[in-house]
C-alpha cells in the first residue's frame, strides 16, 4: 500500500512538471558556473569563517523573519560580536512563508539585515529550503521552546502539506525567483544554499510523512529549484551540501547527492565529526575541482570542535561555517539525543554547539580566542 502511495505521488508531480512547468530553455536561464569561473570567484574571497545564524531570541526561522518578531537591534548587537572575533560570513536560513504572507516586507527585512551584515563586514550564504525539524511550519506567533531539548521549534521550508501538494509548486517557484532575483546582483551576499539537507527524512517523532515519498518529491523538486535560482542570473554561486554516505568517487553517490554535486557551482558539505573524518572528506571532495564549503561542523560532544577543524579548514582552504552563534532560544548547546532525553534538571557536562553565551560572554575564552586568531593569521597573512 504503502508503495503505491509514493508511486502515486511521484506520478502525479512528474504529469505535473510535464503539463504545468516545461523545462526552461538555455537561453532564459543561466549554466552551471564552469570550474574555472567558480575558482576565480573564490580566489578573490578572503578565508571565510563564520556560523550559522539564527538570533538568540528567535526559535527559528519564521521568528527570526516575520515582521512581529524581526529584531534588528539584537541582530546589529550579535553580528557586532561575530565582527569581534573576525568572523567574516554567516549562513541565514530563509523560510517560504513569509514570501507568501508579504513579499514585499519579506524583501525589505532581508535587505535590512543584508545593511547589518554589511556594516559588520559579514557576507552571508542565505538557503532557501530546508528539509530537517518539524514538517508544519505556521505562520503567527511560534511556540516556546522545549525544556531541554536541543532545537525544539525549527521547521522545515517547504513543509510536509506543501511538499504533497503539486499545485504549491508555483507558488515555490514565485518565492525562490523572487528572492533571488531581488538580489541577484547584490554583492552584501556570498552565495545561495538551494536546499539544506534535501534528503533528510527526520525522525519519526516528528510525525513527518515517510522518508522515501519526501525524498521522491524532493528528488524532482530540487533540480527545478536550481533551475529557479539560475532564471535570476545571480552573480553568487548556487550550492546544496551532501552531508552522509560515501563520496570517494561519483559511483558511490544516492541519486540525491549526484544531483546535488553536479547542479551546485560551489561544492558544500556538512560534518561533525572528529577531525581525521573532515579531513577525509575534504579529499574525497577536492575530485571534483571547485571550491569547498563546509556549510556545517562543531559538536564538541561528538569529536568536532574548532581546534580539530579550523587548522584542517585553512590547510585546504575550505569555508568554515559552524553550526550556532548565540545560545538562545534554538538551545542548540544541548546535544541531539535530548530529543529522546531532555536535559530538564542538569545540564550537559560540555555545550554540544554555540559559541556565546546570551549576554555575550564566551562559553570558553580559549575557543573564542583560537577562532580570532586563526582568521587573524589567515586573512592578514593575505590570503
Amino acid at each position: 500500500m504503502r508503495n503505491r502511495m509514493i508511486q502515486k505521488l511521484f506520478v502525479g508531480f512528474q504529469l505535473f512538471f510535464v503539463a504545468v512547468l516545461p523545462v526552461p530553455s538555455s537561453s532564459a536561464q543561466s549554466e552551471r558556473w564552469t570550474e574555472k569561473a567558480a575558482n576565480d570567484w573564490y580566489s578573490k574571497q578572503p578565508w571565510l569563517v563564520g556560523g550559522n545564524y539564527i538570533p538568540a531570541n528567535a526559535i527559528n526561522e519564521l521568528e527570526m523573519w516575520q515582521a512581529e518578531s524581526f529584531d534588528p537591534k539584537r541582530i546589529d548587537l550579535e553580528l557586532g560580536w561575530a565582527e569581534s572575533i573576525s568572523m567574516n560570513t554567516m549562513r541565514v536560513f530563509l523560510h517560504d512563508l513569509p514570501w507568501q504572507q508579504d513579499a514585499e516586507g519579506f524583501r525589505n527585512r532581508i535587505n535590512t539585515f543584508l545593511q547589518i551584515a554589511a556594516k559588520h563586514h559579514i557576507k552571508p550564504l542565505l538557503v532557501l529550503f530546508d528539509s530537517c525539524w518539524d514538517p508544519n511550519p505556521q505562520l503567527g506567533k511560534q511556540r516556546d521552546p522545549r525544556p531541554g531539548v536541543h532545537n525544539s521549534g525549527w521547521v522545515q521550508s517547504p513543509g510536509a502539506k506543501a511538499l504533497q501538494d503539486p499545485a504549491q509548486v508555483p507558488r515555490l517557484e514565485k518565492y525562490v525567483k523572487g528572492v533571488v532575483g531581488a538580489f541577484a546582483n547584490d554583492p552584501r551576499i556570498l552565495g545561495w544554499d538551494i536546499w539544506n539537507e534535501p534528503d533528510n527524512g527526520n525522525g519519526s517523532e516528528l510525525k513527518d510523512f515517510k522518508a522515501e515519498t519526501k525524498t521522491a518529491i524532493v528528488l524532482l523538486l530540487l533540480p527545478r529549484a536550481f533551475e529557479w535560482a539560475r532564471a535570476m542570473h545571480p552573480a553568487q554561486p548556487l550550492t546544496s551540501g551532501v552531508w552522509k554516505g560515501d563520496w570517494s568517487v561519483p559511483d558511490k553517490l544516492s541519486p540525491m547527492e549526484k544531483i546535488q554535486i553536479a547542479l551546485s557551482d560551489v561544492i558544500s558539505f556538512h560534518n561533525y565529526d572528529k577531525p581525521e573524518e573532515l579531513e577525509k572528506r575534504v579529499l574525497w571532495l577536492q575530485q571534483f575541482h571547485r571550491p569547498i564549503l563546509c556549510t556545517e561542523y562543531m559538536a564538541r560532544g561528538n569529536g568536532s570542535t574548532f581546534q580539530g577543524t579550523l587548522p584542517i579548514a585553512r590547510k585546504y582552504r575550505v569555508v568554515a561555517i559552524n553550526w550556532g552563534f548565540v545560545a538562545g532560544k534554538t538551545q542548540t548547546y544541548y546535544p541531539w539525543d535530548s530529543w529522546q532525553h531532555p536535559y530538564i534538571d542538569h545540564q550537559p557536562a560540555v555545550w554540544f554547539h554555540d559559541i556565546l553565551r546570551t549576554t555575550g560572554e564566551p562559553y570558553d575564552k580559549g575557543e573564542v580566542s583560537f577562532i580570532k586568531e586563526m582568521i587573524q593569521s589567515e586573512n592578514h597573512a593575505g590570503h
